[in-house]
């Protein structure tokens, strides 16, 4: 994968916006956790390399962009993922969740158990809860996954949440569901291949698809 800026220069980079944005007494500088910073540059990579948006690629190869808000977003979660999970540091990571919120309107803690592979598609206003969640998730602007009485959804491989949709509460979605713009599923099974509609008067419907959503994005079989 190439990068916009130099490993050295995009630590430097993340670390000058978390000391501007929040000018605690406690200065972070990545280079104190070099690890941590390459692991998440490699899992973004593995996460975004078969793709079929062009943009995130520059003479066939991955180019991650520090100024692509869609793909910096997902390297800070990653990032944020990676610092707690390899040195437990709050602090850094509560930065980084609170950033990355700042910067794309994106919430998903550190904490929160992401697929390998996910996309996420302009992220103003998507939500992504603690629930279990399969490989090529894709996530538009808008969409939320959440808990019901503290019960978080489990989804299946390749499942959609378009724009503005929603999956809520004690419910197992299947593989290679779409959740339509607008459209939710509260605490309700979905089987495999259904796309889930809202339709003109409101109402939800149900219609099973072989083709989902998801894979218009990856051009490996989901």
């Amino acid at each position: 994968m190439e990068l916009s800026l130099s490993v050295q220069e995009f630590r430097e980079y993340v670390s000058r916006q978390l000391n501007h944005f929040f000018p605690d007494k406690y200065m972070v500088q990545l280079n104190d956790n070099s690890a941590a910073f390459d692991l998440a540059l490699e899992r973004t990579e593995y996460c975004l390399k078969d793709v079929t948006l062009q943009t995130y690629f520059k003479d066939g190869n991955l180019y991650l962009n520090h100024l692509y808000s869609d793909q910096y977003a997902v390297f800070l979660w990653f990032l944020s993922n990676s610092i707690w999970s390899r040195t437990e540091d709050l602090a850094i990571a509560n930065k980084l969740f609170y950033l990355n919120k700042s910067l794309h309107g994106f919430s998903c803690l550190y904490d929160t158990k992401l697929p390998s592979i996910f996309l996420l598609l302009h992220t103003v206003g998507t939500v992504l809860g603690k629930a279990e969640y399969g490989d090529y998730l894709v996530a538009g602007q808008g969409s939320t996954v959440g808990a019901q009485n503290g019960k978080y959804p489990i989804l299946g491989r390749g499942v959609a949440v378009l724009p503005h949709s929603s999956i809520i509460g004690d419910c197992v979605i299947g593989d290679k569901v779409s959740v339509g713009i607008n459209a939710s599923v509260y605490q309700k099974n979905i089987e495999n291949n259904t796309v889930v509609y809202r339709s003109e008067d409101g109402s939800i419907g149900y219609k099973y698809k072989e083709q989902c959503w998801a894979q218009r994005w990856y051009n490996v079989q989901i």
